[in-house]
């Protein structure tokens, strides 16, 4: 198909974008421009948009895309009917766990001695810097721990370094980035990979183009030999 069946799709730049565009490529769409121009943001021919992964459950639930593609993180950390409902959930339906992007979230810490474990013990609550606040508050709450939730917006693994948390939450792929910094895994929180998501009104609206893009993504995760 030339275009997303009628559906406007919320395609993430970043990381996931690539896949995604393999993706989109296998359901018989024209990636050609979208692949080529990374300036141009909407792609009316093949009822495509493109942002960062954090926005695309934002326009999703606004009604701008039916559907869209971005991390379980994302989902986890913003919240969604899917995933625990609290303050500032979006309000959106997680349909399919496509299965690329996987990566892991991890608590880390620096290497040898546990600093946040020895701050437990001394202080009895540890410091933790992280870009998702949500699901490191619910983790450590889960497991028993206060924290001291710092939210940082660039490179999480500068806040133990410098002293300024005793272990970091953070999303890893190979862990590379971790070692080079000398910080370790303490525990696995969870595996994400990319989902696919739908506004709850075009999911009424326009079921069964929605239904005809999940059977579509279906048989290409089959035929990848995907679970």
């Amino acid at each position: 198909m030339s275009e997303a069946n009628g559906l406007t799709i919320a395609v993430p730049r970043g990381a996931l974008f690539s896949a995604t565009v393999d993706m989109l490529a296998g359901l018989g769409m024209d990636t050609e421009e979208l692949r080529s121009n990374d300036r141009k943001l909407l792609f009316e021919d093949i009822g495509v948009i493109t942002m960062r992964p954090s926005d695309v459950p934002t326009y999703v639930e606004a009604g701008a895309a039916d559907v869209g593609i971005t991390g379980k993180d994302v989902l986890l950390e913003q919240g969604g009917r899917a995933s625990d409902h609290g303050e500032g959930e979006r309000d959106v339906y997680e349909l399919l766990d496509l299965g690329y992007g996987r990566c892991r979230m991890v608590l880390a810490s620096k290497a040898g001695p546990d600093p946040a474990h020895e701050a437990l013990r001394r202080l009895g609550v540890m410091r933790v810097a992280t870009k998702y606040p949500r699901i490191a508050a619910r983790h450590l709450e889960e497991t028993g721990r206060q924290a001291e939730i710092v939210e940082v917006k660039g490179s999480v693994e500068l806040a133990p370094l410098t002293g300024m948390v005793e272990a970091i939450v953070d999303l890893t792929a190979t862990g590379t980035t971790l070692k080079e910094n000398n910080l370790v895994v303490r525990e696995e929180l969870m595996v994400c990979t990319a989902r696919l998501i739908a506004n709850p009104v075009a999911h009424k609206l326009k079921a069964a183009r929605i239904d005809e893009l999940l059977e579509r993504l279906r048989g290409l995760s089959a035929a990848a030999g995907k679970p």
